[in-house]
């Protein structure tokens, strides 16, 4: 058998909020393909069905459930476009310092929290 190298294991890694970003960056892109589309479709159809049908779908987006979805849409959008940031900064070659790192990946996670709070307390509040 040869003598090779193992390829690194999760088991290796130790783990840290670049790692969370990551993940929480493909799971927001996922959720805004699925259920975005969903809603999207959703309310397409019911602007063309007529009041009615617009009617209906209002009546399930302002439903409890209905706003748990939007703003966990709204979160996933921030959330994706904060780590699409980090990205574009580690394209061009900048942020791979360890801390600078683990404080842009941080700092990521936060302003999709805080930018979707500040975004919905603006639409209750007003």
């Amino acid at each position: 058998m040869a003598n090779r190298p193992l390829s690194p294991h999760l088991g290796i890694y130790k783990w840290g909020p670049h790692m969370a970003t990551s993940i929480l960056h493909r799971a927001s892109g996922d959720g805004m393909a699925f259920v975005g589309l969903a809603v999207l479709l959703w309310w397409l159809g019911a602007l063309a069905g007529g009041p009615g049908s617009y009617e209906t779908f209002l009546e399930h987006a302002s439903a409890w459930y209905g706003q748990v979805v939007l703003i966990g849409l709204t979160w996933a959008f921030f959330n994706h476009a904060s780590s699409g940031i980090r990205h574009f900064v580690l394209d061009m070659g900048a942020g791979y310092e360890l801390n600078t790192n683990r404080t842009f990946s941080v700092v990521s996670m936060m302003m999709g929290v805080v930018l979707t709070a500040a975004f919905w307390a603006f639409i209750y509040l007003r």
